[in-house]
């Protein structure tokens, strides 16, 4: 039977960011899984590379793995971010410092290792009625899998604990995530002769530049409850032209912002529209197109939800929110109570840094061995 540290080296190891198949991560799960009595069920999907992606629903032994009605569900993704090519042991787990350091270490394999950890050493087969674990595929890269899931009602939930690193504190809110291409026209002209022709990238500086603006707007209007406590924009790629002697005739960007609860996920969306209306007003020749790419609002559970309460007082720590999107905004409008739970700390995450302690990991699986025994 193996140790949490043990399970998360092994989850480490094996490779699973979202551009490839999460299948290894799944059939190391469900050996683990069917070991202890568990039954399992796969719901398998192609994405548009044509590589196969795998969601898994496990019940206890004696329990329908196909009934959709459950009371408690445990839920974790199973893909990670690419890693960047000089971290050498980005899939090699080291124990340092009381530190696991490698990929996925809390972000997020090292909730999947605690979750594999209770049920491979718990010696019973009376697991309370309704309880689940789901793994998901492709939360990275818009929590794909999820939405598979929700798109299919193959789940109806009562209450939800979706892993992500939180420091192990109940998170009971946290911001949705937006993600938007913006496309900025000109006109190609030879660089000499600059006035023949309109440069998208200065006309794409422009709305930027406004768009910083009313970033700053929205940061004006503050949430004590997040930190930062305001809906946040980026702008995070850019590209444009064809030639550093040609006047740019496209120009493209991302424009992401994340929503605090209870902001409608088409607010900055509207207010850039607004902006670009204006700069055309202003400019007749000024012509910029907006193609929403993913619009998942915020989620908020009382911090009185019951669940709230428990885990605050098998932690000892208090509830919390998180300022990244997550799968609880997916299924926030199907449950009663909602919490995002997990060891680790998310701004080592996505990075050569990250890594979990594993007094965390010590203590997240006496936390969810009290929480799966008792139902919640």
């Amino acid at each position: 039977m193996k140790t949490v540290v043990e399970l998360l080296s092994d989850l480490i190891r094996i490779p699973s960011n979202s551009a490839v198949s999460n299948r290894g991560v799944i059939d190391y799960a469900t050996r683990v899984l069917h070991n202890a009595g568990w039954s399992s069920r796969e719901l398998p999907y192609r994405d548009p590379a044509s590589v196969e992606k795998v969601n898994l629903i496990a019940a206890p032994p004696g329990q329908n793995k196909d009934a959709r009605d459950v009371d408690l569900v445990f839920m974790c993704h199973t893909d990670t971010v690419p890693y960047a090519a000089d971290w050498t042991n980005a899939v090699d787990p080291i124990l340092k410092d009381g530190n696991l350091h490698g990929c996925g270490a809390c972000d997020v394999k090292g909730f999947l290792a605690c979750l594999l950890a209770v049920i491979s050493q718990t010696q019973t087969k009376n697991w309370p009625d309704g309880l689940r674990l789901v793994l998901t595929a492709d939360e990275e890269i818009g929590c794909i899998g999820a939405s598979h899931l929700t798109a299919n009602n193959v789940l109806r939930p009562r209450r939800m604990i979706i892993g992500e690193p939180t420091s192990l504190h109940p998170a009971c809110a946290g911001k949705g995530y937006c993600l938007a291409e913006v496309i900025v026209h000109g006109k190609e002209a030879h660089s000499a002769h600059p006035q023949q022709g309109k440069s998208a990238i200065y006309e794409a500086a422009r709305l930027i530049a406004r768009i910083g603006e009313l970033s700053a707007q929205l940061a004006a209007k503050t949430n004590s409850f997040f930190e930062p406590g305001f809906t946040t924009i980026n702008v995070g790629t850019i590209q444009g032209g064809t030639a550093k002697n040609i006047v740019p005739g496209l120009c493209r960007f991302h424009l992401e912002w994340r929503p605090i609860p209870g902001e409608p996920a088409n607010r900055v969306l509207e207010a850039v529209a607004a902006i670009v209306e204006r700069l055309r007003h202003a400019d007749p020749g000024f012509h910029a197109e907006m193609k929403p790419l993913r619009r998942q609002p915020g989620f908020e559970t009382s911090a009185d939800a019951p669940l709230v309460r428990s885990v605050e007082a098998l932690t000892h720590r208090p509830a919390a929110s998180i300022p990244f999107g997550s799968e609880a905004s997916l299924f926030a409008p199907l449950a009663e109570e909602v919490i995002v739970f997990g060891p680790g700390d998310m701004r080592t995450a996505h990075s050569s840094r990250e890594c979990v302690a594993v007094a965390e990991l010590d203590e997240a699986v006496a936390c969810l061995r009290s929480l799966m025994a008792a139902g919640g």
